[in-house]
């Protein structure tokens, strides 16, 4: 009996063994397959890589060109349309442009939340406290504090009184506003001039060149009208940039106005409850 388990437990160690031995051999092609798997996936994703660097660095030599070739080009039309014309439009274009941004900065620093003032004020105004509703606007940067002061200093003067003040003040708010408006439009009117002016001069050199070459052909005519036509679009392009600034700082100017008037008219009432309460 022992014999025959030290057999049986031979053969089922022997068993064994060949088991073990049989899955790790069908487990070696799975792991090498899949370790193949791997370095073909990291080499397919390498090369993706290496084309997405390539094209990228053939986009941007060609963005480069593009930039390139874009100011060439402006720096080429604006030496064909006569320099010195063309100069003449670009000064009214930087000078209008200072214009344009000077007015935008005053404007955006004169606008403030004209009812959250109005609202302080009228909080000081119901506690009697006129030096602290004072306080506020001198704080208050803009022409809406300025006049809501102007008509606190004569609040005990009469209602009448402070009107005047208030209406006179604004006014003169309002000029401040518009201060250097009429530069800008004078500009905008400039640059289509100047423009036309160097349409004119062109078509006088066209006619020049037909009187000295006696003929009317395409070739003694085109350099003038050339210079005629750039002038013009450039004059006529100075022109549209600079409109849609003024636009833009008239519709600022008139929101601040709006702002004025129903602040005065507010605090006009609030003056009236004051001295009522008095």
């Amino acid at each position: 009996m022992k014999k025959l388990f030290a057999i049986i437990a031979m053969v089922g160690v022997f068993s064994l063994g060949a088991t073990q031995s049989m899955m790790a051999q069908d487990e070696a092609p799975a792991a090498d397959a899949a370790a193949t798997e791997q370095v073909d996936s990291a080499a397919v994703d390498t090369a993706a890589v290496e084309e997405e660097v390539e094209a990228a660095e053939e986009v941007a030599p060609m963005e480069e060109e593009q930039g390139e070739s874009i100011h060439k080009e402006l720096k080429t039309k604006f030496i064909e349309g006569d320099a010195g014309f063309m100069s003449l439009v670009s000064i009214a274009l930087v000078f209008g442009l200072a214009f344009c941004i000077e007015r935008i900065i005053y404007l955006s620093l004169a606008e403030v939340n004209a009812k959250k003032l109005m609202a302080e004020i009228e909080e000081k105004l119901a506690k009697g406290d006129i030096e602290g509703a004072k306080t506020i606007c001198r704080n208050t940067r803009g022409p809406v504090a300025s006049i809501c002061y102007q008509g606190l200093m004569r609040i005990n003067e009469g209602i009448e009184n402070v009107e005047r003040s208030v209406t006179a003040y604004g006014g003169v708010q309002a000029s401040y506003l518009e201060q250097g408006c009429s530069w800008i439009t004078l500009f905008i009117a400039m640059a289509p001039s100047l423009g036309f002016l160097g349409t004119v001069i062109g078509m006088v050199m066209a006619f020049d060149q037909i009187q000295q070459a006696g003929d009317i052909s395409p070739t003694v005519v085109a350099g003038g009208m050339k210079v005629a036509l750039i002038t013009t679009i450039f004059g006529i392009v100075v022109a549209l940039i600079l409109q849609l600034f003024y636009n833009y700082i008239l519709s600022k100017i008139e929101t601040i106005t709006s702002h004025m008037e129903e602040s005065t008219i507010s605090l006009l009432d609030m003056c009236m409850k004051y001295n009522l309460k008095k």
